[in-house]
């Protein structure tokens, strides 16, 4: 039997029972348009008649270089013939001519980045024809020259602004401000001139035959999923590029019929802030690429109940049984004509993070999804945007006092972005490659700007509306956005905006509110929001019921501790206490530590640094209130606090110089007397200096050989407890040894660092629930975490040094070399640095948590690297059965969120 490569729309349960029954197959088959068009005929929604050609044939046709799949043509051409059956037409009559559209649709929706072809099957006898059928010359040749120019730009790779320079021509010599207001003469003389721009840029004359118009478009929507916008768009989203695009065949129903027809889109939600309210644009009068490219103002939805209340009504109440039927908010394209509704396409809807956490929430508590779908519906990509900058509000009233406000447009897509204007996509992509803040400012967006917009921190336009591209695309990768600011004229060839009697030239800096839609001059200064989104805390809440793994927070400061506590922090993973010892007040202490020969001077230094330390770990123990707090004893090396030893040989010759053209005696004397103490600080840099630092004297070596060091951070951590606990806090330390290699280093360690703690508690009369635990940064610690174990109540995974330590590269190094070309070359799938490299370094994990939970069960293992807030190493955190992870505060609830889908998607 052969194959069948085309479906109709009528045909949605044998493609089920060629794919097995399920759905997400039958969207891989037959595309998401495909797909949902015949589920809505399937269902009795007003759809045109119509079929699909699907994906196989496209991956058979780009692999056979070019050529359609045998039999493929002959089911095409039966399947029109059902067509014409269904709508009384037919494709190429001169009576009652069919005519059609070509549509791409692969299975995850990708607004614009491929082709389409509408009114296919005219030409100057149909056109003809159906001039005398609708007694509508203007209709006719405005649907005419649309097909020619669709063509002639998407099949035949022609230039669009040939076309739209003679629109463009044609409207200023009419004295018109809109295509709507042309007449029928105005059409035809553009039909000739389109067909004179084909002849002349093609060689060959527009093709009048309908078959052939069709068979064209179809290679044309199959070779557009190699387009270079469609790879761009597929990489941002991680699509996959082996899937293709289906065909979609569709009778053409026409909005631009007179005024008793109309074409939309719309959502049936609002896709910035999630209410339950339809939201869309449609124009009167007109063909659907006039509402998504801009070039009419177009009309709120709303005002569609008081200019055609039936077809209101009906479009009302099929977005309502579509959004119950799909059970997930929609968006769909629908076309009036003559007053009849047509739905064109539904598909789930874009949407912003704000708006997704709230559709989440309140589609469960219609009823309509469960709280596990709900949690499972929302990214922790936008989890993540509701830590996104937002304007200062002083720098915003500041801005608003100077009037630097000088626009507003529709708040398309949330937050606010500050950047240098770039007028065209390439140059923001360029610009933002050499590190610079870019804000792309376009009249309008369209498919081949995307890699520009993916660039840019923000997007502003001067047309378009809520349902526009630019809209769309920057809500799909959290882009904040401002569209359809009328006031601005944006001049690229002056490459200038210009906004009433204000001038910007392109790499000024502008800034823009996606909440707001306002526009301003110069840079205004952002600040992370409150994390109070009601939508979100209930969401999380729910996310919390399903996770297994804790989240705690790396934090080295109270204010942090405070921050990830709001976040839902469960505790403190990581407190790096040798970023205390880098503030300006403390450096010195530590200094003179180093420096040192004598044991009584490093004993007063430490003896300064103590109060420090104590107050550090007060204000940490405070903040967590009944939570355990990790604390890691000093970790790098000695180096790292005493100044650079390039710079000091540096500032030496400096100093000799000097000394050799100073003008008297008192000078020689103050540069003889710096040059000895910079000699003495060369000379110790000298001697502590290592080949590879990362592997010298640092972590638990250090604490070996300088105990003093270590003991004085564990006196520090016990009084503060002590002294919490008096004042009613409930505190839980735990002090973690770092770089253990091997087990009697841990043995030593623990051994004089439990006596200080046992010191300081006697002293105090007061007994303190404490842990002593280490990190595994070491391969041999994960090899031998089971004699590790006898020794530590807990084991954390650096991550970080154990990536390093296990594939035996520097991070620094690699990131700014090699690793990048590994991936792009796949020799590496992803960033081991980013995402945990399950195959070598998480067998480590897996070993070292079998291995400790041997010897100790209960033993509580963790992950305080940064990857513990990176998604897919959380889900292997919850595979090996890991206590918690722990990540930066701003992580913290992209942490829970991707807990609670790990233990979703795992049980069972």
């Amino acid at each position: 039997m052969a194959k069948q490569w085309v479906y109709s729309f009528e045909e949605v349960e044998t493609a089920k029972g060629y794919v097995g029954g399920n759905w997400e197959n039958v969207r891989s088959l037959l595309g998401g348009k495909g797909a949902n068009l015949a589920e809505m005929t399937r269902i009795g929604v007003p759809v045109p008649p119509g079929f699909t050609i699907t994906t196989e044939a496209c991956i058979e046709y780009l692999n056979s270089g070019g050529k359609f799949p045998d039999g493929m043509w002959e089911q095409v051409q039966k399947a029109l013939k059902n067509v014409e059956e269904k709508s009384g037409k037919k494709f190429g009559d001169t009576k009652n001519p069919l005519l059609i559209s070509c549509r791409s649709g692969a299975k995850f929706s990708m607004p614009g980045m491929m082709d389409t072809v509408l009114n296919i099957g005219l030409n100057d006898k149909t056109a003809q024809s159906m001039i005398e059928l609708t007694n509508d010359e203007r209709f006719v040749f405005d649907a005419y020259r649309r097909l020619v120019q669709m063509f002639g730009a998407v099949v035949m790779a022609l230039p669009d602004d040939d076309f739209e320079d003679v629109l463009t021509a044609t409207r200023k010599a009419a004295g018109v401000e809109t295509d709507a207001e042309l007449s029928a003469d105005h059409w035809k003389k553009v039909v000739e001139k389109f067909k004179s721009i084909y002849r002349h840029k093609t060689g060959h004359s527009f093709p009048e035959e309908p078959h052939e118009q069709l068979k064209l478009a179809t290679e044309a929507v199959f070779k557009s999923w190699n387009g270079k916008r469609a790879i761009d768009y597929r990489n941002a989203s991680n699509i996959p590029h082996d899937m293709g695009t289906a065909v979609n065949i569709v009778t053409m129903v026409f909005g631009n019929m007179g005024s008793d027809s109309a074409t939309g889109v719309a959502m049936t939600r609002n896709g910035s802030t999630g209410e339950n309210k339809i939201e869309g644009d449609y124009l009167t009068n007109a063909q659907g690429e006039d509402v998504v490219a801009g070039i009419r103002l177009t009309k709120d939805i709303d005002q569609l109940k008081q200019e055609m209340p039936e077809a209101h009504a009906e479009f009302e109440k099929i977005c309502h049984r579509l959004e119950k039927h799909y059970r997930e908010m929609q968006d769909v394209e629908f076309t009036i004509e003559r007053g009849k509704l047509w739905m064109l396409q539904t598909r789930d809807g874009k949407r912003t993070a704000n708006a997704a956490v709230r559709i989440a929430v309140e589609m469960c508590e219609e009823s309509l999804i469960s709280k596990e779908e709900a949690v499972m519906r929302v990214t922790p990509e936008q989890v993540d945007f509701f830590l996104h900058p937002q304007f200062d509000r002083e720098s915003l009233a500041k801005a608003r006092a100077e009037g630097r406000r000088v626009a507003r447009g529709l708040n398309v897509s949330p937050g606010a972005a500050y950047g240098i204007a770039a007028l065209d996509a390439d140059l923001a992509e360029t610009w933002a490659k050499e590190g610079k803040d870019v804000i792309m400012v376009r009249p309008e967006t369209k498919p081949d700007d995307v890699h520009g917009m993916l660039a840019a921190r923000g997007i502003l336009t001067s047309r378009g509306g809520r349902t526009s591209h630019a809209a769309l695309v920057a809500r799909q990768f959290g882009k904040p956005a401002v569209v359809g600011v009328s006031a601005m004229n944006i001049e690229t060839g002056k490459r200038q905006i210009q906004v009433n009697d204000k001038i910007i030239n392109e790499g000024d800096f502008i800034s823009i509110s996606g909440n707001s839609g306002e526009v301003y001059l110069g840079k205004l200064n952002t600040v992370v929001p409150d994390f109070n989104d009601p939508w979100l805390l209930k969401l999380l809440s729910w996310a919390d019921e399903f996770r297994k793994l804790g989240v705690w927070t790396n934090a080295d400061y109270p204010r942090d501790a405070k921050r990830a506590r709001e976040y839902g922090a469960e505790g403190i993973g990581l407190c790096r206490t040798e970023h205390m010892f880098m503030e300006t007040e403390r450096l010195p202490f530590v200094q003179k530590m180093i420096m040192t020969d004598l044991p009584i001077e490093r004993r007063e230094a430490l003896d300064s640094l103590l109060p420090f330390q104590r107050e550090d770990f007060v204000g940490l123990f405070t903040a967590m209130d009944g939570l355990p707090v990790i604390i890691r004893l000093i970790d790098p090396p000695l180096h790292e606090f005493l100044p650079n030893h390039i710079d000091l040989m540096k500032d030496l010759a400096d100093m000799k110089i000097r000394l050799i053209h100073a003008p008297n005696l008192s000078e020689i004397d103050d540069l003889l007397q710096q040059i000895k103490i910079k000699e003495q600080i060369l000379k110790r840099v000298e001697s502590i200096r290592e080949e590879n630092p990362m592997l010298g004297l640092r972590g638990v070596r250090l604490g070996i050989h300088i105990p003093e060091l270590t003991m004085m951070q564990v006196r520090a951590i016990f009084e503060a407890a002590c002294q919490v606990r008096k004042d009613g806090v409930d505190v839980h330390p735990e002090i973690m040894i770092p770089l253990t290699s091997h087990v009697n280093e841990l043995k030593r360690q623990r051994k004089v660092l439990e006596q200080e703690a046992r010191k300081v508690m006697e002293e105090k009369d007061m007994e303190i629930d404490y842990k002593f635990g280490t990190m595994i940064e070491i391969p041999r610690a994960a090899l031998t975490a089971d004699q590790i174990a006898e020794y530590a109540g807990f084991i954390s995974f650096g991550t970080n040094d154990l990536t390093q330590t296990t594939f035996g590269i520097s991070r620094d190094d690699a990131e700014s070399s090699f690793l990048i070309e590994y991936m792009e070359s796949g020799i590496l799938p992803e960033n081991p640095f980013t995402v945990i490299d399950e195959d070598g370094v998480g067998q480590l994990m897996k070993m070292a948590v079998k291995k400790g939970r041997g010897v100790r069960p209960e033993m509580e293992c963790g992950i305080c690297g940064e990857h513990g807030g990176n998604p897919k190493s959380i889900d292997l955190c919850h595979r090996l059965g890991l206590n918690y992870v722990s990540c930066s505060p701003f992580r913290v609830p992209v942490a829970r969120l991707s807990a609670a889908h790990a233990a979703i998607r795992n049980q069972g």
